[in-house]
């Protein structure tokens, strides 16, 4: 090559990363003119009539775009991988999902033209895969749950895409110390309320990540209010919490509710900044997710559920210690996407679960 032929070949180059960098100028543009049309989420008030002097919130993230608290998760994936240069204008995106993370992906791919493919467990909601594909999105459906992460890095090596990876990546993509992250959300919504600071915020663990930004945030903000993390029984996070040396639970164990819960600590899990987590039954969570259905007149998911599950404990706890103040907690998604699973009766005596005492249970908690 002459000296003259290499410079034409770093021209080309040259001019090759300014299209890159002015293709991912836009895209970070699309994303934030999004986010700019988005009104915050609404915090829901859930008076307790046996309890007046404790206020109970529900965050409501079904009201996203893509419906489900994943989306903020989706987004800040995107924009970390963008900002990284990992995302170009011909890059096929690859994540591993349960699903609501791939529905909210989907979205997001879209919006930039670019390939997206899902890898779910073949037991993923069916109406989750149809959100999915509703929005552009591939299926690619894997038997064993805990194959997902090697599936989604083969798809990736095969098409010279990117894996965005929200196991690993969900903590430190969002940015814990504020820029309208959910925590410095619920704080700005909490500041006319009668406790403005809450006594505790309760949410649960699916990558690790909504736990990790509101626990640094209240450390950050030098807040008293604590973290308390509600965990399906059959998930690893609560036995890591409680002995740092349980890793991974046994084959065949693995819990109903979609989008929480872990048969690996992903390394998105901070468990330090957590103060407490409770370990909920599915058929608890089932119950629960059924009563406040009652109570708000929508359906909403099982994983809020959970939450709510654990923000009754600690509710009774705090009444019993004779203590007032406020719990915020996290309504994940809607219930549409569970109509077949969680909403028929049929499908839960098939799985075992006996959900109608934990329902009446919380029905008159939340009264």
């Amino acid at each position: 090559m002459t000296i003259c032929e290499h410079g034409v070949d770093e021209m080309m180059t040259g001019q090759g990363d300014v299209a890159r960098r002015a293709w991912c100028d836009e895209a970070v543009r699309r994303i934030e003119a999004d986010f700019n049309r988005s009104a915050d989420t609404h915090l829901i008030h859930l008076p307790l009539s046996r309890y007046p002097g404790i206020d109970l919130y529900l965050k409501d993230e079904s009201s996203h775009p893509t419906g489900s608290l994943k989306h903020r998760l989706a987004r800040s994936l995107f924009l970390y991988a963008l900002c990284n240069a990992w995302i170009g204008p011909d890059t096929t995106v690859i994540e591993a999902s349960s699903g609501s993370t791939a529905v909210s992906e989907a979205y997001f791919a879209r919006m930039l033209g670019l390939r997206f493919i899902a890898v779910v467990p073949a037991a993923t909601a069916a109406p989750k895969l149809d959100a999915i594909r509703f929005h552009g999105g591939e299926i690619h459906t894997v038997d064993d749950p805990r194959t997902v992460y090697d599936v989604a890095h083969r798809l990736a090596a095969e098409t010279g895409g990117h894996y965005l990876d929200q196991f690993t990546y969900a903590e430190r993509a969002t940015d814990w110390r504020g820029n309208n992250n959910i925590a410095e959300s619920i704080f700005a919504q909490m500041a006319e309320e009668r406790y403005s600071i809450p006594n505790w915020i309760v949410c649960g663990a699916g990558t690790g990540g909504t736990s990790a930004t509101i626990g640094r945030f209240l450390r950050y903000r030098r807040y008293a209010t604590k973290l308390c993390v509600a965990d399906p029984e059959q998930s690893v996070f609560h036995r890591h919490f409680a002995d740092r040396s349980a890793t991974m639970l046994p084959e065949g164990c693995g819990s109903c509710i979609e989008g929480i819960g872990r048969p690996r600590v992903e390394p998105s899990f901070v468990p330090s900044v957590i103060d407490r987590m409770i370990a909920v039954a599915d058929a608890d969570s089932i119950g629960a997710m059924r009563a406040l259905s009652d109570r708000l007149g929508r359906t909403v998911g099982g994983s809020t559920g959970t939450n709510l599950w654990a923000c009754l404990r600690i509710v009774e706890e705090m009444a019993a210690a004779g203590q007032s103040g406020s719990i915020v907690t996290l309504l994940c998604d809607g219930g549409d996407r569970y109509a077949c699973t969680y909403y028929r009766d049929d499908w839960l005596a098939e799985k075992g679960i006996e959900w109608g005492e934990a329902r009446n249970r919380v029905s008159v908690g939340i009264a």
